[in-house]
């Protein structure tokens, strides 16, 4: 037995036997032959027949996973699309065609020279890499007249190792037959792991090299919960592994003494909240709006933006929904916003910053949508909330323009209300200014992900330092109990919708930091309700005490039973 770690994007775990998946293998290309043997005009007939049914494919392909994941995860294949038509890029393929290249050279050629550009990026904009790659594959297979490997006829129990999978693969995945995937590059917000979580496949991205060293057919353990994959697990590993998954549990719950705790999903788009209901959530935690304005050329108008948040308050008609305002910038430019080119765009115009200034139509845009959904029916459910405020200047800049707006929505005589008002704790500088922040908002949001980020000044993009990204340091700990703390001195609330939440062994030391809502991937809901209803909250009290006083991530761990 032995044990490969890389990043886990679904916090599940599944047993199967491997089986390598290597298209890039049967693409190999031609020799090139002499410019002066190649015919200019049977090659452009070429290129335009391999077009014409890579568009039948995506258009499949978008089709398939409307209907098995959502709507708004099939519109990655929209973005296909728009790459497989890009005027550049088809006229440079044109033009390598006319100057004698074979069609397979030329497409290959161009799409390596448009791969590069983006392979050198971080984040989102190193995914298109990953997108060109898809449609540079589909017209390859094209051309050489090559039928793609049917993904969706896997044998039952399978585990699949790749080096990448596009998110055309993933979708044609079938879960009932897949018991989890492996890849050697990728991340967490990559097109293919936002499926395989919708689909609930276990899966671990970013392995490395080492995956290379699995052997085809020996069993394998995915666990996308500590992002671990074990070749050959003993029974203890497979036991772990199969555990029975808690039951879902549609009502709210409570400690064992009787404390409640609000366990709710954090969604990106439309098609999450179906999911999230399903198993149990009270509510939506986070919804990330800015979902809404990737992947598209242009920003969604106001009411595109209004049917979306309308969808998620009938979704839960009983419970809150929080959303988030824009959160661009960082690991999530948006092209058409001409977000600018940062030497460290996380510490750059991220977050709240360009919403009041910059991107101040597009805010006011956004506050108008949830002042009017707040009005609607089940909008007394809504909170609102402000990313990546570091300042309290930010936060009553942003009810300044909440009051304006509403007030021109008063002297147009549209509908609308007040939604609950808070902001994400994300920066060392709104912990210690939690009292401030709470006394003038409703509620408090911990991002333990860009939390640990900024109090361990370590990358969580960057594996060189990925051990200092520990939310679990007792830096990070006590930022936690500072914001905690403080929002218990006023009347606002207090939760967490960072992967910290999401991770049922860490229920009870949150439960005893005093979180009042924890949120996180619907995957887990069950789960974390689960250890909530075991935890006793005077007992977790005392754990976080112990784990407070601890001066290293090893002494927590020690104190948690982790190590």
């Amino acid at each position: 037995m032995r044990t490969l770690s890389g990043v886990g994007t679904t916090p599940l775990s599944g047993v199967g036997r491997a089986r390598w998946y290597r298209p890039e293998a049967a693409l190999s290309l031609p020799e090139r032959p002499d410019p002066e043997t190649v015919d200019p005009e049977a090659e452009v007939e070429r290129v335009e027949r391999a077009r014409d049914e890579a568009r039948e494919a995506l258009a499949v392909a978008r089709d398939r996973t409307a209907d098995r994941v959502g709507a708004d995860e099939a519109a990655v294949f929209e973005a296909h699309r728009q790459f497989l038509d890009d005027p550049q890029l088809v006229g440079d393929i044109e033009d390598a065609v006319a100057d004698g290249t074979l069609a397979e050279h030329a497409v290959a050629d161009r799409f390596a020279e448009a791969v590069a550009q983006f392979e050198g990026l971080e984040g989102r904009m190193a995914e298109r890499a990953d997108d060109l790659r898809d449609v540079r594959d589909r017209l390859l297979r094209a051309l050489l007249g090559i039928d793609a490997v049917d993904l969706a006829a896997l044998p039952s129990e399978t585990v699949l190792l790749a080096e990448r999978l596009t998110p055309s693969d993933t979708a044609e995945l079938d879960p009932d037959a897949v018991a989890g995937i492996v890849t050697a590059t990728g991340g967490r917000t990559a097109h293919a792991a936002i499926i395989a979580r919708a689909l609930s496949i276990p899966a671990v991205v970013g392995v490395g090299d080492g995956l290379a060293t699995v052997d085809e057919g020996v069993d394998v353990l995915v666990d996308g919960e500590a992002g671990e994959v074990v070749v050959d697990p003993d029974e203890r590993r497979r036991a772990s592994a199969g555990g029975v998954e808690a039951p879902v549990r549609t009502e709210r719950v409570h400690t064992a003494d009787g404390r409640a705790v609000e366990v709710a999903a954090n969604v990106g788009r439309v098609a999450e909240l179906g999911p999230a209901a399903e198993r149990g959530a009270d509510g939506v935690g986070l919804f990330r709006t800015e979902f809404l304005f990737l992947d598209r050329a242009t920003p969604p108008d106001e009411d595109e933006q209004y049917e979306a948040i309308t969808a998620a308050l009938a979704a839960f008609p009983d419970d809150r929904v929080v959303v988030r305002t824009l959160d661009v910038g960082g690991d999530k430019p948006v092209p058409y916003l001409d977000t600018p080119t940062e030497t460290n765009p996380f510490l750059g115009r991220r977050g709240i910053r360009p919403s009041l200034d910059e991107h101040a139509d597009l805010f006011e845009t956004q506050l108008r949508v949830l002042l009017r959904a707040t009005a609607s029916d089940h909008g007394d459910g809504l909170a609102v909330m402000f990313p990546m405020v570091a300042r309290v200047e930010e936060v009553e800049a942003a009810l300044d323009r909440i009051e304006a707006v509403a007030e021109d929505l008063d002297a147009a005589g549209i509908d609308h209300a007040m939604p609950e008002l808070g902001a994400m704790v994300e920066t060392p500088a709104a912990a210690f200014l939690a009292d401030e922040l709470a006394d003038r908002l409703d509620f408090l949001s911990i991002g333990t992900n860009d939390l640990t980020q900024y109090v361990m000044a370590a990358d969580r993009e960057n594996e060189g330092v990925a051990t200092l990204h520990d939310p679990l340091h007792p830096a990070v700990l006590r930022a936690i109990d500072r914001t905690a703390e403080a929002t218990g001195r006023t009347d606002a609330w207090i939760g967490m919708c960072g992967e910290m939440a999401g991770d049922p062994a860490l229920t009870e030391l949150l439960v005893g930091l005093g979180l009042d809502e924890l949120s996180a991937s619907s995957v887990t809901v069950p789960a974390v309700k689960a250890r909530v209803r075991e935890t006793d909250a005077d007992d977790a009290a005392a754990l976080a005490e112990r784990a407070l006083a601890c001066q290293t991530r090893e002494g927590v761990l020690d104190v948690l039973d982790r190590s």
